[in-house]
């Protein structure tokens, strides 16, 4: 992997040392939050993993090279960047190939992740199952990846503007275990509640990381979903969302927007609908999976 590879020299000594690392994806910095607030959101991140008791490790591509651990300056540069790729799996060889910046999705997050050794991720929430799948047939990557890639996602659950119902059908056919995190319901991003039932409930770190290491001890490939609700005092209201949500599918579909383009397109829709207020729920709620992320490393790494 090191013709490949480069893994920031202090997440390497807590990976030899079998120390907690919790991986990170670039995306959000490059496409999912406007500057200054992406940067500033990837620092706390990092902090917040750093104030748990594990290493982090944001992931991207720089010049056809998989970053595993970003240092300052890079960070900055991807918040600020313009001439970025949005990378999933499809999307890594091209990048490499062309020696191109990339940032990456959680599929491509947790591809190299994995290849580095790395077990837990943290992020806002994961890709499904869109809306008006009939339309479309657009089903997220994210997906695939959790049914084949040995690593936890800790999110928000699945983002709101997606058919969650849909999603957790097809996490099911994957064979990949669906946990809420001190909760009987799914959360669903901005909101606490999805209305649909989460089909594991775990109350603790610990439990998480027994479930997770009793799973691949037993040879059972594939990563986990961790549904973390996010922070009660940032929580949008499901109605309000869901309101949002769908006067940003019309204009969506009014512009002809689709594919890679739509989960974008809607999240600043969202935002501005909301009057910034899903933003700040999108910053609490990714720094609060961090947290739990971390927890949920230090508690596999003991």
């Amino acid at each position: 992997m090191s013709d490949f590879i480069d893994i920031a020299p202090e997440v390497a000594e807590a990976l030899a040392a079998g120390k907690p690392v919790v991986a990170l994806e670039s995306t959000i910095i490059s496409h999912g939050m406007p500057y200054p607030q992406n940067l500033e959101t990837a620092q706390a991140v990092e902090q917040d993993v750093r104030d748990n008791g594990a290493i982090p490790a944001t992931i991207a591509v720089i010049g056809g090279r998989c970053k595993i651990g970003l240092s300052p300056s890079e960070l900055e540069y991807f918040a600020k960047g313009t001439d970025i790729l949005k990378l999933s799996r499809r999307d890594i060889p091209y990048c490499i190939a062309k020696k191109r910046d990339g940032a990456t999705t959680v599929s491509a997050t947790m591809i190299l992740a994995e290849k580095a050794g790395i077990k837990v991720f943290a992020t806002g929430g994961i890709g499904g199952v869109h809306r008006e799948l009939a339309a479309s047939f657009d089903i997220s990557a994210d997906l695939t990846e959790l049914g084949k890639t040995s690593v936890a996602v800790v999110c928000a659950g699945a983002k709101a503007i997606l058919d969650i119902p849909m999603t957790l059908e097809h996490l099911e056919t994957l064979g990949v275990p669906v946990i809420s995190y001190g909760t009987d319901e799914f959360p669903a991003f901005y909101t606490v509640k999805s209305g649909q039932k989460a089909p594991i409930r775990l109350d603790s770190p610990v439990e998480i990381a027994e479930f997770l290491k009793s799973k691949w001890e037993f040879a059972l490939e594939g990563g986990a979903v961790i549904g973390n609700p996010p922070p009660a005092d940032k929580a949008l209201e499901l109605d309000a969302i869901e309101h949002a949500i769908d006067s940003a599918l019309i204009e969506a579909k009014g512009l002809n927007i689709h594919g890679r383009e739509v989960t974008p397109f809607l999240l600043e829709r969202v935002t501005q609908h909301t009057k910034g207020k899903s933003l700040e729920a999108n910053i609490a709620l990714v720094r609060n999976n961090a947290a739990l992320g971390a927890k949920i490393a230090v508690a596999l790494a003991g």
